[in-house]
């Protein structure tokens, strides 16, 4: 759940809102990955399978008929939204590359590109050595954040309550900051967010999946909600909000305040570790699911093929990572992380809600070991949230998504067409 996104999202947040009452959007962000969890836990312990949403889709919507569709497009729109998931972590680790070596544009994107090169150098490879090269990443995440965290709680200049009294403060920080700029806002926070359903992609794995992975989701929610408003409180207790929003360093410019320079870049390092975890974690994880699918004979047959040696799939690895590797030198990070939600929200995240609903018309309640409380209230609100989130990205955005999607049926129609399968 933790890359990059926090450490470069938070000014960003701060300039949309406009005011101190940033930490509202993180705390949106949360709650809405709360709602959302509902959905994934009753499907994860419910359907323990490999592929996570691909198989949830498949199976509310009916495996021979538009299950089919529905899970083709989600399979269609990791081969868009997956590189754009690794771009948006390259993006970040060049831009606090240049913290320790000033670089221009051109420089920042040639670094944002061999960033993605060296991790799929990573990854061409046997599962078992990358399990080790995870641990290390896995450390470096949990370290740099409790630094932060700590370093700005223990050097605060501004004090902690002042810090929360004006985060708590009614008074609206800009125009329409409660409906636009929240939205707005919102989108950002939730991509920091995003991963928490990851269990999910692993359930043939999970020991005693109908308890284990509910409990998995709502633990990881909590336990990084906490991190990131710790992180935020930390960040502007040190450095106030109208200097932060400005920066382009953020996590840099507070331990340079606590501690000095040479710990800044320091932190800065461990920063780029963290970038670099969640790119070797995305990629490896979502260049499965193309091969899923395909060796389920539901996508095109190409990305089924393993290496012969070393049994990985690395036509979907490398097809995954080498568009990577272009929207990293193509797009600015802002775009991309918007761009990211704006694919996902229709197909998969309002595709499973409303998936969840029709299982529970068509299956009895002991189908489900994990039941959500007030159902279907989460249902309701969560297609609510996510299409107020979808509707925050912008026209143009919403339009690129939805676009998407329109390829993505043609594609189904002509491979199902030459298959000979329904709807032909």
């Amino acid at each position: 759940m933790v890359g990059i996104g926090p450490f470069v999202m938070l000014p960003l947040v701060i300039q949309i809102i406009g005011g101190p009452q940033f930490i509202w959007a993180w705390v949106l962000g949360a709650v809405i990955s709360f709602i959302d969890a509902f959905i994934w836990a009753e499907l994860g312990a419910a359907y323990p399978l490999a592929g996570g949403s691909y198989n949830f889709l498949k199976i509310a919507y009916g495996e021979q008929r538009w299950g089919k569709l529905l899970s083709f497009l989600y399979v269609w729109q990791t081969l868009i939204q997956a590189p754009l998931v690794v771009a948006s972590g390259s993006i970040g680790f060049a831009q606090y590359f240049s913290y320790l070596v000033p670089l221009d544009d051109w420089q920042r994107k040639l670094v944002s590109g061999v960033a993605v090169l060296i991790v799929i150098s990573l990854l061409y490879r046997k599962i078992d050595s990358i399990g080790r090269i995870g641990l290390v990443l896995w450390a470096a995440v949990l370290l740099t954040l409790g630094w932060i965290i700590i370093g700005g709680l223990t050097h605060a200049t501004v004090p902690i309550r002042e810090v929360l009294s004006a985060a708590t403060d009614p008074t609206p920080a800009g125009s329409g900051w409660w409906a636009a700029g929240l939205g707005a806002a919102s989108v950002k926070t939730i991509y920091c967010y995003l991963g928490y359903y990851n269990v999910c992609h692993l359930g043939s794995e999970i020991r005693r999946p109908g308890r284990n992975i509910p409990v998995s989701i709502f633990l990881s929610i909590t336990g990084i909600a906490i991190l990131y408003l710790l992180l935020n409180v930390s960040v502007v207790s040190v450095i106030p909000w109208q200097e932060a929003q400005k920066s382009q360093f953020i996590v840099s410019s507070v331990i340079e305040a606590a501690y000095g320079p040479q710990a800044a870049k320091i932190a800065t390092g461990m920063v780029l570790m963290v970038a670099f975890s969640s790119l070797f974690a995305v990629l490896l994880g979502y260049s499965r699911v193309p091969y899923a699918a395909a060796v389920d004979g539901q996508f095109f047959p190409i990305f089924a093929r393993l290496h012969p040696t070393r049994k990985f799939p690395y036509v979907s690895l490398l097809f995954l990572g080498g568009l990577a590797f272009i929207f990293s030198l193509l797009f600015r990070l802002a775009d991309v992380i918007t761009a990211i939600l704006a694919m996902r929200i229709v197909v998969q995240f309002m595709g499973q809600a409303v998936g969840l609903w029709v299982l529970h018309r068509r299956k009895a309640a002991a189908s489900f070991p994990f039941r959500m409380p007030l159902y279907p209230l989460p249902i309701i609100l969560a297609v609510g949230v996510w299409l107020f989130i979808f509707v925050s990205t912008g026209f143009s955005f919403m339009l690129s998504g939805l676009i998407v999607i329109a390829l993505g049926v043609i594609a189904f129609l002509v491979s199902a067409r030459v298959r000979q399968q329904w709807p032909f």
